[in-house]
This record gives structure tokens, C-alpha cells and sequence, in this order.
């Protein structure tokens, strides 16, 4: 209640509600099932495996306690026996016997419980009791940023996401399963595998000597794939984004360097058959216009989504990748590239720290939806020393964790930018691109030669001829789903194409 005097001099009473908060409680605990744990592992000598892996020290919310656990701890990792004695002499090396209220508190501990027969089941509870902590001292602390003027919104917003990603990840494990269900997956698959007339077990890229030494591109897989600035890492994916898109497989790509036209533009590049300067400057004869709205109108249909919003985080691809999955069964995600990802605001010391952290998130995330994710990565400058400017997994750009964390690492080579014109074989390496896996966990290792058509940005096997099917259909769906007409905006040859260059993404990796 609080008093407020009018113009007129009189005094009112003014009731307001306090906001309740939880500051005037204690937190989530279970003090006497901490005992009864530490009592239990004391006790049994086979109680600690039960519990190890679902039990942290921070589980406990007694101090004392905890202290004990860590002893525990300590004992198993040295592979000693634990028990009363053992604990106790533990403690006293550690200097802390004292603080945790004597040898009289161990063996109070162990007399209050006569079998560990319930310990996981109550291990579980006092886990549950943590994680309701760890979200109390979470909301808190964002409640107290945000109440701060000088705190930036985006930031809170972006702490608040590490955190939840943090505790989240901390608190959804997986169990064990028997293998009986395992292998009848394993079985299906196979099944499925032989029903392909390609024979083919995962996702086609619609190149098919590199599908023959993948078998596709796999469930569950994270493939890296990596190239030095103006190899053609967007052009590679694009073209096999739009073959698989043409087999009806749902695609999403996310652009952190271009925007979504800059990468429709650069896929009416690939599909359209028209040189990229006269795309880009607009110069076209009326015959190109024609060809220019029939390919457009035919690619409208196709079951691929864009998104560019810059400088993405683990935390919001997570959120989006698992919406396309749910909502539009998306089998396969592209991401453009990974060293332009942020990692929701948490801090590391170092940027490779961070990048490990990306990519081992994404392998992660590849698990979870059972989809393949297709990252584009750099490569350091070490490549252009070589003689042959052939890269090695050793010249992933800042963190070796990337090589760790993929199930695939590719290179794209191309021998005719450094002038070199021939092969080691003597044969000519004009309008040649290597792809050269270096590592494959599930399969061989080797070299695809493909054929790339600079002016059309396009990546396509060496047998292909120049003739790309008509009748076919592109769809794009921006942030969301909202759909885009591609020729919409091109109603007639005399329609005035957009002045500005939208084939002109900063730090362009595709030379025209």
C-alpha cells in the first residue's frame, strides 16, 4: 500500500500488487535423500555404477555433502574402494574432513540407511532437484539483466539461449537401448536400400560418380565441405541442391554470406543456361528473356527453403532446422559456411574453441533429426604453398575439431586456377574440378573429377551435355515458408530487369 496526495490535497491509498518472485524461498532439494545416497555408496560397494552417470557434485544442494560426493568421485576415478573408511581418509588428505562435520558425519551417514536398493530411483530425484536450480539461477539472472537499462536486449536474448542450449543439452541423455530394435532398423535400412533401383542407401546429389563412392549422402551424417575462395563452394551445393530438389527431396539452405536473391540469382545462373555477366548487367537479347521466364516458370515448385539471416547461431539453427524437419520434412540442410555461425554468445577463449564447439553442435544436430547437414567450410592460405595447391585435412581453417566431429570431409580442387593445365597423367585440366574426399568414416576415400562450367556456375558430371531439362520447377520459400514468384517479377522482355548487381555477394567465392 502506498500513499499518493492529489491536486485537491487529499490523501488516497493506492493498492499494488507486489510481483511475487521466488527470492523469499528455498530452492528445489532433497537433503535427506542426499543422505541416504551418500549413505547408500558408502555402504554397497557396487552402488557408485548406478548412479555415476546420472549424479554430478552440483546435483547436491548441501555443501557438506557435496564435498563428500567429490570424494567419492575421486576414489572411483583412482579405482579404490569406496567405503566408510575410505571416504573418511579421502576427505582428510583433502584437508576437508572438518568442514564436512567430521568422521561422526560419515558414519552417521552410513547408519541412517540399511541397502542402496532404491539409490538410482532417488539419484534421479536429486538430479531433477538440480535442474529446478539451475532454471531458478538462469531466470534470475536474466530477470536481473533485463531490468538493467544499460544491458542490451540482443545480448540478454542471446544469453538466455546459451544458457537454455546449455542446460538442455546437460539434462536430455539418451539411455541405452537393447540391440534386438537396433538391428531391425538396421535391417529396414537395408531393405530399403536394395529396393533403390540406383542402389543407392542415402540422399543423391544427381552427380553420379561421386553418389557411386558415397552411396549418397547418409542419415545422421555431417559432411564438410571444403574449398579455398573462389573454388566454388556455393556453386558446388547449389547445383546439387538443385538436382536432389528435381528428385523431389526437400532441401533447406542456410546463406550466412548472400542474400536469398543473390542465391536464387546465382541458381537462375545454374539452371537458365545464361552467362553471368549478361544476368548480371542485364543485357539480355529477347530470345535469352524468353529463356529467362520459361526456366523460371519451371522452377517454381521445387521443394527448397532459404533462409539468410546473418550471423546465425547454434542455438537458432537448432530452433529452425527442427521446424523445416516438422513442418516441411526437409531431408537434407546446407549451411553457407561455417566460420560465419556464432555460438549463441557463450564464451570461449579462443575462436578455434568456438568453431569446435559449432561443429561438434552440428554433428549433434545431424543425430537428432537423423538428416544429413552438408557444412561449406575454408581453408587456411597453407594450400597455395604447395606445389600441386592440393588441400589436406591439415588446412581446415581454425579448428582440427572439424576434421574430428565430420563423417565426411571433401575438397574442391581446381588445378586450371592456379594454371596448372595439366594432370599428373598429362590430360588437360580445363573446365576440371576435383572433388577429393579425404575422409570418409563409412566408405572409401578418393578422387571425383566433374565437370565445371565457370560462366554457368554449375557443377555437373563429365559425360552431361549442355542440355538442362525443361518442364521442371523451382520453388523457394523465404524465413518461414512465405513463398516467392521468381517470375513475377519479370512479366515481359521489355520489363526492366533490377539495376543493382545481384550476383555480387560480399567476398564472392565464384569467379564468372
Amino acid at each position: 500500500m502506498e500513499n499518493e496526495t492529489s491536486n485537491n490535497g487529499y490523501h488516497r491509498r493506492i493498492s499494488r500488487k507486489e510481483p511475487e518472485t521466488a527470492y523469499a524461498k528455498l530452492p528445489p532439494q532433497a537433503t535427506e535423500l542426499e543422505d541416504a545416497v551418500l549413505g547408500a555408496l558408502m555402504l554397497e560397494k557396487d552402488a557408485y555404477s548406478e548412479v555415476c552417470e546420472i549424479l554430478k557434485p552440483e546435483c547436491f544442494y548441501k555443501d557438506a555433502n557435496r564435498t563428500i560426493y567429490e570424494a567419492i568421485n575421486d576414489l572411483a576415478i583412482k579405482q579404490e574402494p569406496i567405503d566408510m573408511l575410505t571416504v573418511q581418509n579421502r576427505l582428510q588428505q583433502l584437508g576437508k574432513l572438518e568442514e564436512v562435520g567430521g568422521a561422526y558425519q560419515i558414519v552417521k551417514l552410513t547408519a541412517g540407511v540399511s541397502s542402496s536398493v532404491h539409490i538410482e530411483y532417488h539419484a534421479r530425484v536429486l538430479a531433477q532437484k538440480a535442474l529446478a536450480r539451475q532454471l531458478i539461477n538462469f531466470s534470475t539472472e536474466i530477470q536481473r539483466m533485463a531490468y538493467e537499462e544499460k544491458t542490451d536486449v540482443d545480448d540478454i536474448v542471446q544469453r538466455a539461449e546459451s544458457e537454455l542450449f546449455k542446460i538442455s543439452n546437460n539434462s536430455l541423455k539418451k539411455d541405452f537401448v537393447k540391440i534386438d530394435p537396433v538391428i531391425a532398423e538396421a535391417i529396414k535400412r537395408i531393405e530399403d536400400a536394395a529396393k533403390n533401383t540406383s542402389g543407392l542407401s542415402g540422399i543423391p546429389s544427381g552427380l553420379h560418380k561421386l553418389d557411386k563412392m558415397t552411396s549418397g549422402w547418409q542419415r545422421s551424417d555431417l559432411i564438410i565441405i571444403a574449398a579455398r575462395p573462389a573454388m566454388g563452394k556455393t556453386a558446388f551445393v547449389l547445383s546439387m541442391a538443385k538436382n536432389m530438389a528435381e528428385m523431389n527431396v526437400p532441401i533447406a539452405v542456410f546463406s550466412l554470406e548472400m542474400a536469398n536473391v543473390q542465391l536464387v540469382n546465382r541458381l537462375l545462373v545454374n539452371v537458365c543456361e545464361i552467362p553471368g555477366e549478361k544476368i548480371k548487367n542485364g543485357k539480355l537479347e529477347s530470345y535469352e528473356w524468353e529463356q529467362l521466364m520459361q526456366r523460371c516458370r519451371s522452377l517454381e515448385s521445387l521443394p527448397i527453403y532459404l533462409d539468410d539471416s546473418a550471423g546465425l547461431s547454434i542455438m537458432e539453427l537448432n530452433t529452425k532446422a527442427r521446424r523445416l524437419v516438422k513442418d516441411h520434412h526437409v531431408q537434407i540442410i546446407i549451411i553457407d559456411y561455417l566460420q560465419l555461425m556464432n555460438a549463441s554468445g557463450m564464451k570461449f577463449g579462443s575462436r578455434e574453441q568456438e568453431v569446435s564447439m559449432i561443429s561438434r553442435s552440428l554433428k549433434q544436430l545431424a543425430k537428432e533429426l537423423d538428416i544429413p547437414i552438408i557444412a561449406l567450410s575454408q581453408l587456411n592460405r597453407g594450400v597455395e604453398k604447395t606445389e600441386d595447391k592440393r588441400p589436406g585435412l591439415s588446412d581446415l581453417r581454425e579448428s582440427g575439431a572439424i576434421e574430428q566431429d565430420a563423417d565426411m570431409v571433401l575438397f574442391i580442387h581446381r588445378p586450371e586456377y592456379y594454371g596448372l593445365t595439366t594432370d599428373k597423367d598429362g590430360g588437360s585440366t580445363e573446365g576440371i574440378a576435383e572433388i577429393i574426399i579425404a575422409k570418409h568414416r563409412n566408405g572409401a576415400v578418393g578422387d571425383v573429377r566433374l565437370r565445371f562450367r565457370k560462366e554457368l556456375a554449375r557443377f555437373q558430371n563429365l559425360e552431361d551435355d549442355a542440355e538442362y531439362p525443361s518442364g521442371k520447377s523451382l520453388s523457394s520459400r523465404l524465413n518461414g515458408g512465405s513463398h516467392i514468384s521468381i517470375a513475377s517479377s519479370y512479366t515481359s522482355a521489355s520489363s526492366s530487369y533490377p539495376t543493382e548487381d545481384p550476383l555480387a555477394p560480399n567476398n564472392s567465392d565464384l569467379p564468372y
